[in-house]
Formats: C-alpha cells, sequence, structure tokens
C-alpha cells in the first residue's frame, strides 16, 4: 500500500513539476505559443470544465500562471477598486484578493477599464499595474512588497484611450513601455491626460523588481505625431546571436534593443511615410513577435504586416511586408509556433498562416462568426485558439499545409457585447494540459 501510495505521489509530482507555466501577457515563450500538449479543440460552458470560478469584474488581463496559482487584475465597479487576485489552478478557488488602487474612477471610456495590463511574474513576485499609472509587487500570499504611482515620478499616461501595455519580467528586471502623446490633453472634456510639468516623451522603464526602484529609464523617440504616438503594444524580449534584445512597437515604427541598458540597435523608418496619402494619425496596438530570426508588427487600420532581421542595425527598410488589402491585423497580436506565424484579422475574422524569412501565406481561412476578435491567438498542441467579443472560443488546425476550423465553442455569459468594456479581450492561457479561459464573468479551466 505504501509503495502504490509513493508511486502515486510520485506521479502526481512529476505531473505538476512538467507543467509549463504562462508568467505574462503572451506566455513562457512571449510569442503566444506553448509546449503543452494533449488539449481538447471541443468544449462547452458544462463540457470538458474542470471548474469554473467567479471574477468580480471583466477586464482584458489574461490569466498569469505560475505553477499552482493563476493571477488576473479586475475592476471592482461598485466599490471604485482595482484588485490584484489570485485563484488556486487546481481547484479554482479564489486564494486572496488584494487592493492596488481605489476610491476612483475604474473605466474612462466605453471601450475598456483601468485594469487591461496582465500581470507578470517571476516565481518570486507578482506585478501588477494599472492605466492609472499605480503598479504593486505582491508575494505569492497576496502581500503588497511595494507599491507606487508613476503619476508622481514619470506623469500619467497620456494615451486617448485607456492605457493597456502590460509589465514585462526579463533578466531580472521589470520593464514598463510608455508610448504617449509627446503634451497633456483632455479625452471627451473629463479626463486630463499626462500630467503638466512633466517630460511626456515617450519611455521604456527597468525597474528593480524587488524594490520598484528606477534602474533606468530610456527615451524612445519617434517622428510620429498626435494619436500615432501612441501604443497599447507591451515590450517583448528575445535571445539572438547571444545577445538579449528588447523590441517594442508604436510610434510609427518597430524599435530593437539592447536589453540590458535599453539602447537603440535599430528601427523601421517608418510604415506611416508623410506625403503619400496614407499618412494618418492612427494608435497601435499589436506587440512584435519574433521568430526564425525575423520579427514582424502589424501595422494600424487594415495596413500591412512588416518584417525586420533581428540583426538589423541603425535605420533599416522591412525585409517584406504583407501585399495592401492582404493579411493584417488591427488589435490581436499574432503568434509564433513551430516555424510559422499566424496572423488573426479581427475584424475580417481570417486567420492567416505565414512563412517567416518570405512573408509567403501559406493559407488564410475564416472563422466565421458575428462578433469582432480583439483578443490574440494561443497556439498549443498543433492548435489555434481565438476568442471573440461574445466569449466564442475558435479553435483551428495549426502546423498544417491548409487551413482547417476544428470547432466553434460557446464559452460566454449569452449577452452579445459589440466592443463596449463588456466585450470578451482577454487572450486564453494555457498550461497543465488544460485551457484557462476568462469571459464577461467567468475564469474557467478546460481540459480533456
Amino acid at each position: 500500500m505504501k509503495t502504490t501510495a509513493s508511486l502515486l505521489a510520485l506521479a502526481l509530482l512529476t505531473s505538476f513539476a512538467s507543467a509549463e507555466n504562462w508568467p505574462n501577457w503572451r506566455g513562457p515563450n512571449q510569442d503566444g505559443s506553448s509546449s503543452e500538449t494533449g488539449l481538447p479543440a471541443k468544449f462547452s460552458t458544462k463540457e470538458g470544465v474542470k471548474w469554473a470560478a467567479d471574477v468580480p469584474g471583466i477586464a482584458a488581463s489574461v490569466p498569469v500562471i505560475w505553477g499552482d496559482n493563476i493571477f488576473i487584475t479586475a475592476p471592482v465597479v461598485a466599490d471604485k477598486k482595482l484588485v490584484a487576485l489570485c485563484y488556486d489552478k487546481q481547484t479554482g478557488k479564489e486564494k486572496w484578493r488584494t487592493t492596488i488602487s481605489e476610491g476612483a474612477e475604474v473605466q474612462w471610456d466605453d471601450k475598456s477599464n483601468l485594469a487591461s495590463p496582465s500581470a507578470a511574474t517571476d516565481g518570486d513576485r507578482v506585478y501588477f499595474l494599472f492605466a492609472n499609472a499605480i503598479a504593486a509587487a505582491c508575494d505569492f500570499s497576496g502581500k503588497i512588497i511595494w507599491k507606487r504611482d508613476f503619476k508622481e515620478t514619470h506623469g500619467a499616461f497620456a494615451t486617448q484611450w485607456t492605457y493597456g501595455s502590460s509589465p514585462t519580467i526579463d533578466s531580472g528586471k521589470l520593464y514598463i513601455q510608455v508610448l504617449q502623446r509627446n503634451e497633456t490633453f483632455k479625452f471627451q472634456d473629463k479626463f486630463e491626460k499626462g500630467t503638466p510639468g512633466k517630460d511626456m516623451s515617450s519611455y521604456i522603464l527597468a525597474i528593480d523588481p524587488a524594490t520598484g526602484k528606477d534602474i533606468w529609464k530610456q527615451i524612445r523617440p519617434s517622428l510620429a505625431s498626435v494619436e500615432s504616438l501612441e501604443a497599447f503594444s507591451s515590450p517583448v524580449f528575445t535571445t539572438y546571436k547571444d545577445q538579449r534584445l528588447m523590441l517594442i512597437s508604436g510610434g510609427d515604427t518597430l524599435t530593437i534593443h539592447e536589453a540590458a541598458s535599453g539602447k537603440e540597435l535599430s528601427r523601421i523608418a517608418t510604415w506611416n511615410p508623410p506625403g503619400d496619402g496614407y499618412n494618418k494619425f492612427f494608435r497601435l496596438v499589436p506587440s512584435p513577435v519574433v521568430g526564425d530570426g525575423i520579427a514582424i508588427v502589424c501595422a494600424p487600420k487594415n495596413s500591412p504586416v512588416f518584417a525586420m532581421p533581428l540583426d538589423a542595425k541603425g535605420e533599416t527598410q522591412p525585409v517584406w511586408q504583407t501585399e495592401p488589402k492582404g493579411v493584417t491585423s488591427d488589435v490581436p497580436t499574432p503568434a509564433f509556433y513551430k516555424g510559422k506565424f499566424y496572423v488573426l484579422d479581427g475584424g475580417k475574422k481570417l486567420l492567416s498562416c505565414l512563412e517567416p524569412k518570405t512573408g509567403k501565406v501559406l493559407w488564410t481561412g475564416e472563422l466565421g462568426g458575428k462578433a469582432k476578435f480583439e483578443s490574440s491567438p494561443t497556439v498549443a498542441d498543433d492548435k489555434v485558439y481565438c476568442i471573440n467579443f461574445w466569449g466564442e472560443v475558435y479553435v483551428a488546425k495549426a502546423n498544417c499545409d491548409q487551413f482547417e476550423l476544428l470547432s466553434m465553442n460557446e464559452m460566454g455569459n449569452g449577452s452579445k457585447p459589440n466592443g463596449n468594456a463588456e466585450s470578451v479581450r482577454a487572450s486564453i492561457s494555457v498550461s497543465d494540459s488544460s485551457l484557462f479561459v476568462r469571459t464577461q464573468d467567468k475564469l474557467y479551466r478546460i481540459a480533456k
């Protein structure tokens, strides 16, 4: 009996140890992919549900996972609070809830709320950032280790729509990206954006994760103007030829930096040149994605996808771009999986597979449905998972020669939101052979 129990305990420990974490918005590889297998293609709110937990409010922040801990952010509208939450991965039970900010509005516009940025964790602490420029680090019991208000040191974030960039942990530093207007302004004649008297340049901030103190601030210049200066993307990190790199998209360009210092190494000249009839003032949403020595970025509002080699130096031209009115993404960040990029056009509901070196479109297929996608695709176990505003999860086949739609799974609460703050925007996370799906009012763990 003891031998059987010991073997069972060892099997369980081995299973837990092999489960891959999802430590930030775009997962363990920062590209929307996971090596987990055994994931379901067909499920519902009744089928395949290991547990369903209530969440206090909808937000675009994804479930961030480390071990048996799942971290999310949420607004509590009635109490005017912005909270950090931790759920047990095995049971779905809420372990703790910590208030990070309270006493002010939790929503500034009708499309999103201040809890849009996803958390990030390094396994020692978990880091939360909200659109009102308040950040905090908590230990895994929910105790606040440090807390700071960036408005005091760097000014309020000057973006027209609600700030949504997620913090990222890399190589012992916590990185926060602020690509913003270069002056203060009033949004909808109600909310002041930016802080008078503060330097309103766009910047990347490296922070000591143990203390919350600044290590360095890298100003990130751009020739863009007005809304084109704004970006809701997040920093992406990768190693190429033994050098750790940081990629930043926004301000009409993609830049590659030395991760340790923030020093800029190269940039795309621009995708929004003046005087050619295109020059428009549009914010950027998608983050860069890296694969096979190539970084891609999606220009806004149905513009092309642009590619840049990771070893580029100085100002450079894209190595390729998709055809006008071809493959594009205005909001979802593409994914990279097993040597291919997967690009989701959320408005037209098209999923495309691209070859990294050439940009060749290997296939494009229609997901279908009536609702728009603004969450980003997640790819694992040779499947692409895409969730739309209504909470419908479309599953397509990945690592294949042609488009194949495997299923559509209704996970929403039955409402039909159309781009307002009640719309589902949280991408799907993967860990422990399970999908973690956040809808309007629930957090699900789905498994075979």
